[in-house]
């Protein structure tokens, strides 16, 4: 049938399941946004108008993230595509699958620093799995089509779709392919092979899972390592308990990691790394065996290679082989999807137990906190913990109210952490968070953030109130850069540089601006009451929590230096 592109794009959106789109308009894009009102697409595709094109696409991130479904977000050319930029490289370093589609100037007005032109699928190269400057408008469906099969298949990640102009408003014939065929087309399977991506992740080598199945058997000090490889990897998570629970052997994790081992369970050690726990890194220092699972070992897991399991023969199991062998050497590998490969290893894994490894592990526990009549950020999420029964869904932005929320709320399951771990960006986590509501509205969405953090993105609370999204964002209130601070105060000799916020807004009265409830609390009886209030209220609301300006995270490991050299206890 004869159909715009616009439309066709439109169609295309609905074929994969698309039922929610984050963007903003503008000129080059305004064909695709009019097929809204022209065709009533409105009442099949629901779109969020963003207050910023950067809120749209942490917003399409965290929807992703929370359903394991592809997210999509909607910008125009110029500055309003290269405002994604934050949000595309934050989904590329997390592997979360996303398509961003953006439209170009017209071809005929390209080259020629025609307004708002901008190469997008150059400046986007680095930070995409794959990206398109579609000028054939025949083109253009199977482009589409690709994009998807692209994001959500092997290590997933964001996609970028650049149209031009013209092609939007060009009349092409339109053949509906539902996505159940979508593998078996033959001219889209030849595409993929072409761009070599496959639809199916390679098989793992058995030769190399009954090598590391002899390597367990001959290890006595076992340290399971679990990264956001298991947390993207559809149905990995039973596969993975089940592994880690016929070994009965510690279990860490890195941030990403978060949700794949009950953060309750006996075997778990918590995080790993530059704010690990003391368990966790000194297992690391001190196992015989290291089987790391999607995870990549980046410098704040491993904070200095040379020693990083130093006692261990290591062993990686991840579905991209570039990773392997990047940060770490190792002594085994596995190239496969972790689901897979956890299937393969549970066939023929027996059951093993390391009782005096396991205490002398466990012996590492980390010392309580002191309390007092101040609000400390352990009690905050606790509360949080207690008040949702663990169930609540945390996004959070960057700092240590990161850091804290990854150490004292017991993620349980897959989504449950949504949070900026690669590219560690400031000002992601209300738009992550509004994804999140609109793709688990069954669920508390709690937005964790630092006031330094939350002012760089907080307009998108008009974004929460218009589309009534009832997100609770809890501030961690410390009047200060905090993780800067704490850097500053324990490196650089207490020379607290630019890091101070002495300065507004007032939280409670910008959330009042906006039309959302504010509270205040500065100790923990003031913050419960505040927080049952607003999960009563199912309405969005602002927590602002003052909480000391010199609190820190402990443990802290100074980058470059072995996992057990804590400059921080």
């Amino acid at each position: 049938m004869k159909m715009k592109c616009s439309q066709v794009l439109m169609e295309c959106l609905l074929e994969q399941g698309v039922d929610t789109v984050f963007g903003y308009p503008g000129g080059t894009i305004l064909n695709i946004y009019d097929e809204f009102e022209l065709h009533g697409y409105k009442d099949k595709i629901r779109h969020i108008l963003t207050s910023h094109e950067q809120g749209a696409s942490h917003a399409a991130d965290g929807y992703a993230r929370a359903t394991g479904k592809v997210g999509v977000c909607f910008a125009t050319s110029g500055p309003g595509a290269t405002n994604l930029t934050t949000g595309i490289a934050t989904a590329y370093y997390d592997s979360s699958p996303t398509v961003f589609i953006t439209v170009n100037v017209a071809e005929s007005l390209m080259g020629k620093d025609t307004f708002q032109e901008v190469d997008m699928t150059g400046i986007s190269m680095p930070i995409t799995k794959c990206n398109y400057l579609v000028k054939d408008p025949n083109s253009l469906a199977d482009i589409v089509r690709e994009a998807f099969a692209i994001a959500r298949t092997g290590r997933p990640g964001p996609v970028l779709i650049d149209i031009t102009k013209n092609v939007t408003a060009t009349e092409v014939d339109y053949e509906p392919l539902p996505l159940k065929e979508h593998a078996s087309h033959g001219r889209l399977a030849a595409m993929l092979r072409r761009s070599s991506y496959d639809l199916k992740a390679p098989e793992p080598d058995h030769g190399d899972i009954d090598t590391l199945l002899a390597m367990i058997e001959e290890a006595k000090k076992p340290l399971v390592l679990v990264g956001g490889g298991v947390i993207r990897s559809k149905g990995a998570v039973p596969q993975f308990r089940q592994f880690f629970e016929k070994l009965n052997a510690p279990v860490a994790s890195t941030i990403m990691g978060g949700g794949a081992c009950p953060g309750n369970h006996p075997l778990f050690t918590g995080m790993i790394g530059m704010h690990g726990s003391h368990a966790s890194n000194i297992a690391a220092s001190n196992c015989d065996l290291l089987i790391a699972i999607g995870c990549r070992f980046s410098d704040r897991v491993a904070t200095h290679p040379e020693t990083f399991a130093r006692q261990a023969k290591i062993v990686q199991i991840d579905i991209d082989r570039a990773e392997i062998d990047k940060n770490v050497p190792t002594d085994h590998h596995i190239i496969g999807d972790a689901r897979r490969v956890l299937e393969l290893l549970n066939e023929k894994l027996p059951a093993h137990d390391y009782p005096e490894w396991k205490e002398f592990v466990f012996s590492h526990k980390e010392v309580p906190l002191k309390v007092d009549n101040i609000l400390h950020p352990h009690e905050i999420l606790e509360t949080v913990q207690k008040v949702t029964s663990g169930d609540a869904i945390i996004a959070t932005d960057v700092g240590q109210h990161q850091m804290w929320s990854a150490q004292y709320y017991h993620f349980s399951r897959p989504g449950q952490l949504i949070t900026s771990g690669g590219f560690g960006t400031m000002g992601f986590g209300l738009g992550a968070a509004m994804g999140a509501k609109l793709g688990n509205p069954d669920k508390v969405v709690v937005h964790c953030t630092g006031d330094g953090c939350f002012r760089m993105n907080c307009h998108e609370l008009a974004t929460v109130e218009h589309y009534d999204i009832p997100i609770i964002t809890v501030i961690f209130d410390n009047g200060t850069l905090g993780m800067v601070r704490q850097w500053q105060n324990l490196i650089y000799g207490k020379r607290f540089s630019q890091t101070d916020l002495d300065r507004g807004p007032d939280f409670v009265k910008l959330a009042e601006a906006y039309g959302i409830a504010g509270y205040r609390a500065k100790n923990q009886a003031e913050f419960e009451d505040a927080f049952r209030k607003a999960v009563e209220s199912g309405k969005a609301a602002v927590i602002d929590c003052a909480i000391d300006i010199d609190a820190m995270v402990h443990p802290m490991v100074s980058g470059g230096t072995p996992v057990t050299d804590f400059l921080l206890d």
